[in-house]
């Protein structure tokens, strides 16, 4: 039996990932295309180039369900075409163990879905974004930065620039008291992160509200200390589509322990794990269509069979997890409805199989 799993692994892995070099092929075409039109400062023909060839291990990430899924349709189906299948299924195989050696091979697709998604697509999508941008706007301003309003606490900072750095220009600090009323406006001409994450205020000044006064404090330098540290302030410079699960899951806790709206990021993680999770069911899903109704389908019909579920995957994932976003719904549900839709027809299709 390990021989025959490891012969089915190897056909499903083959078909997959030589679907997965077609899609990516064109995936790299239309981001290069799409690019063309961003074409600004140092950023020409041969930068896009290169931001395209950098975003492929994010595509690939978001296109291994699919993939997996066409990839698996192919490979099975070639087997069934040479009735490698129905000689199984004689030597006394049911339908149930053959799903489970195929599920195998979406386990192992599963895993290089997760891991690049953690550690190779993430990285490499910032790295593409951020040469993009420097690239573009290097002529006009070497000091690019994205002003930004963030909060720690009872403390609301705004930051006139951020950039990779950490340099953030002026700065200007809002202080609360415990019923929400001001306690404090400083201002910093210019401000920064230590290595000890210390922030170093430079021409401090800090106008204090008390009951029945108001007192000026100023300072050449004023170091402060607070929770937000160099790595949470980098990670919102950072699209949510190139955070890892770990910065998504360090970043939505930062917005919870502050009473801030993190549906978005949420939203984002838990679509990452149902998509990642997914991958194990397309096989088992190309099994049932395989022995089904696809039988003597020529490989034509399987890569259409397989691009029209794709996309209608695709779609609902898309939709729900914007749908959710519109209307407050609960990210850890919403975004798992496609998939678990996807498994009720995959038991359904595999009670069917004679």
């Amino acid at each position: 039996m390990s021989l025959l799993s490891t012969y089915l692994m190897r056909v499903i892995l083959s078909s997959t990932m030589l679907v997965m070099l077609v899609l990516l092929a064109l995936a790299g075409l239309f981001e290069f295309i799409g690019q063309l039109d961003s074409t600004q400062g140092n950023y020409q023909i041969p930068q896009a180039l290169l931001y395209a060839l950098l975003r492929l291990p994010q595509l690939s990430f978001e296109m291994l369900p699919i993939a997996s899924l066409i990839g698996g349709l192919l490979g099975l189906g070639s087997l069934a075409n040479n009735s490698e299948l129905v000689v199984m299924r004689t030597a006394g195989l049911s339908v149930s163990r053959l799903a489970g050696m195929v599920a195998i091979s979406g386990f192992v697709l599963m895993v290089i879905t997760a891991l690049v998604g953690e550690f190779i697509g993430p990285p490499l999508d910032y790295f593409a974004r951020t040469m993009r941008d420097e690239a573009r706007y290097e002529q006009e301003d070497r000091d690019i930065g994205n002003a930004a309003w963030v909060k720690d606490g009872p403390v609301i900072l705004h930051l006139e620039r951020i950039n990779a750095e950490f340099e953030f220009g002026a700065l200007y600090m809002f202080r609360f008291n415990d019923d929400h009323s001001l306690k404090s406006i400083a201002r910093a001409e210019n401000a920064g992160i230590d290595d000890a994450d210390n922030w170093i205020l430079e021409n401090f000044k800090e106008t204090r509200f008390a009951d029945d006064s108001v007192q000026v404090v100023e300072s050449s330098v004023a170091v402060e200390s607070f929770d937000l540290d160099g790595d949470m302030l980098g990670i919102t410079l950072v699209k949510p589509v190139s955070l890892s699960a770990r910065g998504l899951m360090s970043y939505i806790n930062y917005l919870n322990r502050n009473e801030l709206d993190a549906q978005k990021y949420e939203t984002e993680l838990w679509s990452r794990v149902a998509r990642t999770v997914t991958v194990i069911i397309m096989p088992v899903l190309s099994l049932a269509f395989v022995f089904g109704s696809l039988r003597s389908a020529g490989s034509g019909g399987r890569l259409m069979l397989g691009v029209l579920i794709g996309l209608a995957y695709f779609l609902a994932s898309e939709m729900t997890a914007n749908s959710g976003q519109v209307f407050k719904l609960n990210p850890a549900i919403v975004t798992w409805l496609p998939s678990i839709a996807l498994l009720f027809v995959t038991g359904f299709a595999l009670t069917r199989v004679r």
